[in-house]
C-alpha cells in the first residue's frame, strides 16, 4: 500500500507504524484521492481492524449486522455460527483475559480452528462484506468522480470458517496430504515457523514446532479440508462481485485487481501457515483485468512482486507515478506478458525471539531468480533495525528441487553461485530488482493520453 519495502518503512512486524515512521508517506488509495478520486476501504486491507483513516474518504465500511456495541471492536475472523462454539470461546475469552487483560484482539481470536455451518454465504462475514460492496459500488455509480474501492476477504486465513455447502465440494478422505511433510534438508534453524498461529485456535494448542512433532493425519485432513472450503467461498463471493460489476455496467472501465498477501502452507515442510521466506509462504496468486482487453486472459511467468502494485495501478489508470516508488509498473507485461523482466524478486521475513528454537532473533533476506532461491539471515537489532551478523545461508535449485526440500547452500561446488546470489542480492535489493534497463527507479510520469481507465475495484 505504500509501493516500500520492510526496511524503508521499518514495518516488520504487526507492531510497526508506518504512520508514525513516515509520517509523510503518501499509500496508493492517498495517491489516487489526490488525482481526484473517491476513495473507499472494507475488510482487510492493512491488515485486520486497522483503519488507515488517511488514506480513505471512507475509511471502514462494515457490514450493518456487525456494527453492533458487542461486534464492533472484535476482529472479524473470530466471528462463528453455531452457538455451542460461541459459548466456548466466550468462556475461553474470560480465561485468556484473566491470564493476560491484554490478550490479543481482546481475547477473541483465535477460536476453533474450523467451523462447517449451515447458513448462507450472507450469513458470513465475507458474504456480507460482498453484500455491502455491491451496494456501495451501487452509491458509487452515481458519483461524477471515479472510484478506489478497496475490499480485504479474510477467509482463507485462519480459522477455516466457511457455510458447509463448501465443505461439501469435498471429500476429506480423497483430499492428498503434503508430499513434502519434513523439514528442509540442512536448513537452518531459523528458516522454519513455529506454527504458532495454529496454537493460537484452541483446540491446537499442543502444536509444537516441526521440528519436534507433527499433526495427526486426523487433524491435517480437517485443517486442510477447511482451507480448501474457504478459499471455495471466497471465489465464490469474488464471482458474485465481478457479476454485480457487470450488471451495474462498471465492468467496461473499473481495472479489477486480486492478490493475495502471502502464500500458505497445508502440511509442507511438515509444517502450517505461514511466517518464513520459503517459495510457498511468498508466492502469492495475482490477477490483474484492464477493460477492453477481453475476457481470455494470459499467464505470465515473469517475476514481480507486491512493491510494483502501486505504480502499476498508477500507470494503467493514468495517474502519475511517484518518484519514491521501490518497485516498477508492470504495464508493459499486460501487453506482452513474455518480453524479459525483473531478474529477481525479492522479500524477507523476521523472526521472533519468542517463536525461534535458539531463542535468538533473526532477519532473513530472499531472493528469487528465474531458477534459483537464495536466502540470507543475519542476526538482528530491532530497536535499530540493523542487521548484524550472517547466521546462516539457504539456496535452492527450483528447477531440480520445485518443492525446496533440501538446502545446497554449503555444497562445495554451489559455492561460485552462491558467491554469485550474494553479489546479486547487495547490488540489487536497493533498486528493487528493477527490469533490465530501468536505470533506477520509477519516476514521475504525467497521466498519458489514452487513459485505460476511470474506476477501479481492488480486492
Amino acid at each position: 500500500m505504500t509501493g516500500l519495502r520492510p526496511d524503508t518503512t521499518r514495518v516488520w512486524d504487526l507492531k510497526g507504524k508506518f504512520r508514525i515512521n513516515m509520517p509523510d508517506v503518501v499509500t496508493l488509495p492517498q495517491h489516487f484521492h489526490a488525482h481526484g478520486y473517491y476513495t473507499v476501504s472494507m475488510g482487510k486491507i492493512f491488515h485486520n481492524h486497522m483503519p488507515d483513516r488517511a488514506s480513505f474518504d471512507e475509511p471502514d465500511l462494515r457490514p450493518k449486522k456487525y456494527m453492533t456495541p458487542d461486534m464492533i471492536d472484535r476482529d472479524p475472523e473470530s466471528f462463528y455460527h453455531d452457538e455451542a462454539i460461541q459459548k466456548e470461546l466466550a468462556d475461553v475469552r474470560q480465561r485468556r483475559l484473566a491470564k493476560n487483560p491484554n490478550a490479543y484482539a481482546g481475547g477473541w481470536a483465535y477460536g476453533r480452528s474450523t467451523e462447517s455451518f449451515d447458513g448462507p454465504d450472507s450469513e458470513f462475514y465475507d458474504g456480507a462484506q460482498t453484500d455491502l460492496a455491491l451496494d456501495t459500488l451501487q452509491r458509487l455509480k452515481e458519483k461524477e468522480q471515479p472510484f478506489f474501492l478497496a475490499l480485504g476477504y479474510y477467509r482463507p486465513h485462519l480459522p477455516f470458517v466457511a457455510p458447509k455447502k463448501y465443505w461439501d465440494l469435498y471429500e476429506r478422505n480423497e483430499i492428498s496430504m503434503a508430499a513434502n511433510p519434513f523439514l528442509p534438508r540442512h536448513s537452518p534453524i531459523m528458516a522454519m515457523n513455529s506454527a504458532y498461529e495454529l496454537k493460537g485456535c484452541y483446540d491446537l494448542q499442543y502444536v509444537k514446532h516441526p521440528s519436534v512433532s507433527s499433526l495427526p493425519e486426523e487433524t491435517a485432513r480437517r485443517l486442510k479440508h477447511g482451507y480448501y472450503a474457504s478459499v471455495s467461498f471466497v471465489d465464490a463471493c469474488f464471482g458474485e462481485l465481478m457479476k454485480g460489476l457487470a450488471d451495474l455496467d462498471l465492468d467496461k472501465d473499473t481495472i479489477v485487481v486480486v492478490w493475495g498477501d502471502h502464500g500458505w502452507k497445508l502440511g509442507e515442510h511438515g509444517s502450517w501457515c505461514k511466517q518464513t521466506n520459503y517459495d510457498i509462504d511468498v508466492r502469492v496468486p495475482l490477477m490483474i483485468r484492464l477493460p477492453g482487453r477481453g475476457s481470455s486472459g494470459a499467464r505470465c511467468e515473469r517475476l514481480v512482486e507486491l512493491v510494483d502494485l502501486y505504480p502499476t495501478l498508477c500507470d494503467v489508470a493514468g495517474v502519475p507515478i511517484p518518484e519514491t516508488m521501490e518497485g516498477v509498473s508492470m504495464k508493459p507485461l499486460l501487453k506482452d506478458p513474455k518480453q524479459e523482466w525483473k531478474p529477481a524478486a525479492f522479500s524477507q521475513y523476521h523472526r521472533n525471539p519468542r517463536v525461534t528454537p535458539d531463542g535468538k532473533r533473526y532477519m532473513g533476506y530472499s531472493m528469487v531468480t528465474s531458477r534459483y532461491h537464495y536466502v540470507q539471515w543475519y542476526s538482528w537489532d530491532h530497536e535499530a533495525g540493523v542487521a548484524g551478523k550472517l547466521a546462516a545461508v539457504e539456496l535452492y535449485d527450483q528447477q531440480s528441487d520445485p518443492g525446496e526440500n533440501t538446502n545446497i547452500a554449503g555444497i562445495g561446488e554451489n559455492q561460485p553461485l552462491v558467491q554469485r546470489l550474494a553479489d546479486q542480492l547487495k547490488t540489487s535489493w536497493p533498486k528493487g530488482g528493477l527490469r533490465p534497463g530501468a536505470g533506477g527507479n520509477a519516476t514521475c510520469r504525467e497521466p498519458s493520453q489514452d487513459r485505460a481507465a476511470t474506476r477501479r475495484v481492488s480486492q
